[in-house]
């Protein structure tokens, strides 16, 4: 009896195929829209905290958020090297300019700082070397390019002693970093490293230090490299604990998926609103198609048919149409996600399991639940009744 249901099930969705697929039209969208966003927040959240894992388990972040007319220099940031238990300290002033070479002009991310910070970071240069203590000192005009940066402005990674222009100023190309490993977010970025005492003197908002990073001697040191930094930070300001933020690798982790978790609630939320609307789709159409085929229900009564042959039957005809608009949807969800990853390959986007079990299983809900009712209504038809319609 089953397999006899589907057959007419599909029977009866093939041979009205626009209606079918304007009923399915809600499941499609709603699956779509779950996939897809879900897919490519958790993409984009992955790259993210692997480029956060890439520093190593011992980064300790640090931002001031008042300075209390006692602001921190990058003098002062590098005092904190002499603590017992940090092994690298650098702060870190971000700018946006303007860089030329050889005829070429492109946007790029200038980051002021020390040389503590490529050691911080796991910046390894493929030629020349990175900033050194004289070139804060003297507020040279020396620059560190990350791989593409260099092979965008000067056409090779080898461009050690070249010079670019950057906001108006020439710099002598010092190093460029090896190409980074990481495929995520900031893969693609073009970024330049200046000291930063020449940023001070370029920038016209960064006079000093808001936000710096360093790094424990070790996993075990990372306590005691919290409460080092923290002391010297009560100390500068006060003993007020609100005027500075100390962070570590995990609590920023831990933040990265507490936001992810949050907004796959909230677009899982809007998917299943989508889904609904196409359930409401479907009871219309079931209700429309109950009415239609009133003539046929009656002589399957009159033939034998009972109450739950008949219910099984429209049942199984709103499963199969919320199911078909899923399958669609899966379908149309990897088709959007390969052609995203296509324009962004560094993301590596990709279909989550999880979340394909749960649009099918969720589809499968939305289809018998609002199915029961025009189901039901065509079961309780009485024969005579049903076989007067015209």
């Amino acid at each position: 009896m089953i397999l006899q249901s589907v057959k007419m099930a599909y029977t009866a969705i093939l041979s009205n195929k626009l209606r079918s697929f304007l009923t399915m039209l809600g499941i499609i969208i709603g699956v779509t829209s779950l996939v897809v966003l879900v897919s490519l927040v958790g993409g984009a959240s992955d790259s993210v905290t692997e480029g956060i894992s890439e520093s190593g388990k011992t980064l300790i972040t640090v931002s001031i958020l008042k300075d209390k007319g006692k602001p921190l220099t990058w003098e002062d940031v590098s005092e904190l090297e002499k603590k017992e238990s940090i092994s690298a300290a650098a702060p870190a002033g971000n700018t946006g300019s303007t860089a030329r070479g050889r005829g070429k002009s492109v946007d790029i991310q200038i980051t002021g700082t020390t040389p503590g910070y490529f050691e911080i970071q796991n910046l390894k240069t493929a030629y020349g070397r990175t900033l050194k203590r004289a070139d804060l000192d003297n507020s040279t005009y020396s620059v560190v390019l990350n791989n593409r940066a260099a092979k965008e402005l000067l056409g090779t990674d080898d461009a050690a002693g070249e010079e670019v222009v950057i906001g108006g100023k020439t710099y002598r190309v010092a190093g460029v970093l090896e190409k980074s490993k990481v495929s995520g977010w900031n893969a693609e970025q073009m970024e330049a490293y200046i000291p930063y005492s020449t940023l001070m003197r370029s920038a016209d908002d960064i006079r000093y230090v808001n936000n710096f990073y360093l790094t424990a001697d070790s996993q075990e040191e990372m306590k005691n490299a919290e409460t080092e930094v923290t002391d010297f930070l009560k100390t500068r300001f006060g003993n007020d604990e609100k005027a500075f933020q100390v962070m570590n690798e995990s609590q920023i982790l831990e933040l990265m998926e507490s936001t992810q978790r949050t907004l796959m609630l909230m677009l899982g939320g809007i998917a299943g609103i989508a889904l609904l609307v196409g359930g409401i789709g479907i009871m219309n159409i079931m209700l429309v198609s109950v009415t239609e085929r009133t003539r046929e229900i009656g002589i399957r009564k009159a033939i034998g048919a009972d109450y739950a042959g008949i219910m099984t039957q429209f049942l199984i005809e709103a499963l199969a149409l919320s199911l078909l608009g899923c399958l669609i949807g899966i379908l149309l969800s990897w088709g959007i996600i390969q052609t995203v990853n296509w324009f962004l390959p560094q993301y590596h986007f990709r279909m989550v399991k999880e979340v394909i079990l749960a649009a099918t299983a969720f589809s499968a809900v939305i289809g018998v639940a609002f199915g029961i009712y025009p189901a039901d209504k065509a079961a309780k038809k009485k024969p005579i009744d049903a076989l007067r319609f015209s």
